[in-house]
C-alpha cells in the first residue's frame, strides 16, 4: 500500500503522467527513507528550499532524512499542474500535504510546491523543490 495519494479530477497526458508518477515515487522514497532511490531521482545540483526559506543541497537533505531529522509519513498531492518551458524541463506545481515530524515537530503541512524536472538519458530527475 502506498503512503502517497494523488487527489485530482484532471486527466493527464502520458508525458504529464510520467512526471506525476516520478514525483509520487519520490514522495514514497521520502517516507521509506530509501536513500538509493532518493540519490537516483535527485540531480547532483538539486536544491530544496524549505517553507522557512532554509536551503539544502541534495547531500544535506538526504542526510537529514536518513538521520531522522526529517521524517515523512504520508503525502497527498492535490491537483497538480505540469508547465513546460521546453520538452526537457517541465515544472510540477501542486499543493502537497505532508504528515511528518520535521526538526522535532509533528504536524500536517500543506505546501505550495514547485518542482523543476530535467530529462536525462530518457528519465526524469528533480533539480529543485521549492515549498
Amino acid at each position: 500500500m502506498s503512503d502517497v495519494e494523488l487527489i485530482s479530477k484532471k486527466s493527464f497526458s502520458d508525458i504529464d503522467s510520467e512526471i506525476i508518477d516520478r514525483f509520487m515515487e519520490f514522495q514514497q522514497a521520502l517516507i521509506d527513507k530509501d536513500e538509493a532511490k532518493l540519490n537516483e531521482i535527485l540531480t547532483e545540483k538539486y536544491e530544496l528550499i524549505h517553507m522557512s526559506g532554509k536551503k539544502q543541497t541534495k547531500q544535506e537533505f538526504i542526510g537529514e532524512i536518513m538521520d531522522g531529522t526529517l521524517n515523512y509519513y504520508k503525502s497527498e498531492i492535490i491537483e497538480p499542474t505540469i508547465l513546460w518551458d521546453d520538452d526537457e524541463r517541465p515544472t510540477l506545481i501542486a499543493d502537497v500535504t505532508l504528515t511528518a515530524k520535521v526538526y522535532g515537530i509533528n504536524g500536517k503541512w500543506t505546501l505550495d510546491t514547485t518542482v523543476d524536472f530535467e530529462k536525462i538519458d530518457g528519465k526524469w530527475y528533480f533539480s529543485k523543490w521549492d515549498n
